[in-house]
C-alpha cells in the first residue's frame, strides 16, 4: 500500500511539472528576443495620429507570451510608466509578459504642449492605436489600468471591449462624483482639523505652489492614503513618476487639488454602465486607499464576469505597499482566466 502510495505520489508531481511547462513559458523563450535586427531591450516606438498630427508614443515589452500579454495604463493623469516597475519582480517568474506604456504627454512619449490633447475620448483612440500598433487582441489582450489609468480602461472597454481577452481595474473608482464625495465625507475628516482649514485656505487661495501645501500633504495625507510609508522611503521609481508628472495634463483633467476632482473629469460616470463589460474584470482596492474601497468591491459585482481583490494594509499604490495580496489577486486571476 505505502508503495502504491509512493508511485502515485511520484506519478502526480511529474504530470504537474509537465502541466506547469504548458502553462509557463521557459525562461529561454519568455526573454527570447522576438523582433529582428539590432536588440534595444524591447522598446518599441509607436507613432500615433491625433488631431491631425503625428506623435511618437513609447512603449517597452517585458517578457514574451503570445497568449498573456498585459498593457499597462499609469495613473495620474500625467505619471509615468516608472512605478510600474515593481511588476518585474512577480510577473516574469509566472510567464505573464507586461508592456510598459508613456501615454501622450507622459514620460519619454511625445508631449504637446496643447491643452486640446487632454481629453479622455482621445486617450481611448490613442490606446487603440497603440493595440493594433502591438498586436494586441482578444486572444492575448489584458489591459490594466491603476488610477486615472483605471478609468482609462473602464472608457476604452466600453468602445473596444471584443479587442480584449480580459480587464484589470486597479485602485479606481467608477464615478467621480462619487470620488468626490468619498474625498470629503470620509478622507477629509480624517485629517487633523488644524491641518485640513490650512489646506483648504491655501486651496481658496489658489495658493498650490506653496512648499507649506506639500509640506502638509505628504505626512497628513501621501502617506495616510497614497502609499503608506513615510515619504522618505518611497521607493524611487515612485518618486520618479510623481517628480515626472505632467502638471498640465494633471491639472487639466484632475484639477489642483488632491480633495476630490475639478478638472474635465469632474462629471465622468460610468457606474450604471459596468454591465455593459462582458469579459473578465478584476477590480483590486485597498482599505487605506484614496478610492473608497467599498465602492471598488461593489464594482466587481456589477461586471458581468467580475472578481475582485482587496488589499487590507494597502494605500492607493497598493502594488507597493500592499504587494502579497495585490500580486497574489493579481496572478491568481491571469491564471484563472488562461485555464478557461
Amino acid at each position: 500500500m505505502k508503495k502504491t502510495i509512493i508511485i502515485l505520489a511520484i506519478a502526480f508531481t511529474v504530470f504537474s511539472c509537465k502541466q506547469a511547462s504548458k502553462d509557463v513559458p521557459a525562461l529561454s523563450e519568455y526573454f527570447a528576443k522576438q523582433d529582428s535586427g539590432i536588440q534595444t531591450g524591447n522598446e518599441k516606438v509607436i507613432q500615433i495620429e491625433s488631431l491631425g498630427k503625428k506623435f511618437n508614443i513609447w512603449t517597452k515589452r517585458f517578457g514574451n507570451n503570445p497568449k498573456t500579454r498585459i498593457l499597462l495604463l499609469n495613473g495620474g493623469p500625467g505619471g509615468t510608466h516608472e512605478y510600474f516597475q515593481c511588476f518585474e519582480n512577480f510577473l516574469p517568474k509566472e510567464g505573464i509578459e507586461f508592456i510598459y506604456y508613456d501615454q501622450l504627454g507622459c514620460g519619454y512619449s511625445d508631449n504637446p504642449n496643447d491643452t486640446a490633447y487632454w481629453d479622455l475620448d482621445r486617450f481611448v483612440e490613442e490606446v487603440e492605436q497603440v493595440r493594433v500598433a502591438l498586436g494586441l487582441n482578444k486572444d492575448n489582450f489584458y489591459l490594466l489600468g491603476h488610477s486615472w489609468g483605471g478609468i482609462l480602461a473602464m472608457q476604452y472597454s466600453l468602445k473596444y471591449q471584443q479587442n480584449l481577452k480580459a480587464l484589470i481595474i486597479s485602485n479606481m473608482m467608477s464615478s467621480c462624483p462619487d470620488y468626490d464625495k468619498y474625498a470629503e465625507e470620509v478622507l477629509a475628516k480624517q485629517m487633523d482639523k488644524t491641518v485640513l482649514d490650512s489646506i483648504r485656505a491655501m486651496e481658496a487661495r489658489n495658493d498650490f505652489a506653496n512648499p507649506q501645501y506639500m509640506g502638509l500633504l505628504i505626512p497628513n495625507f501621501y502617506e495616510q492614503h497614497m502609499l503608506r510609508k513615510p515619504y522618505a522611503e518611497w521607493p524611487a521609481v515612485v518618486q520618479r513618476a510623481f517628480a515626472g508628472m505632467n502638471q498640465s495634463l494633471y491639472v487639466t483633467m484632475q484639477g489642483p487639488s488632491e480633495f476630490g476632482i475639478s478638472g474635465r473629469l469632474t462629471n465622468w460616470d460610468v457606474s450604471k454602465e459596468l454591465n455593459k463589460i462582458e469579459v473578465p474584470t478584476l477590480v483590486i482596492g485597498a482599505e487605506h486607499d484614496t478610492m473608497d474601497p467599498n465602492h471598488m468591491k461593489w464594482m466587481s459585482t456589477q461586471f458581468k464576469n467580475g472578481t475582485y481583490t482587496y488589499c487590507p494594509n494597502g494605500g492607493h499604490m497598493a502594488m507597493y505597499d500592499d504587494q502579497e495580496n495585490y500580486f497574489n489577486g493579481l496572478i491568481g486571476f491571469v491564471k484563472k482566466v488562461e485555464r478557461k
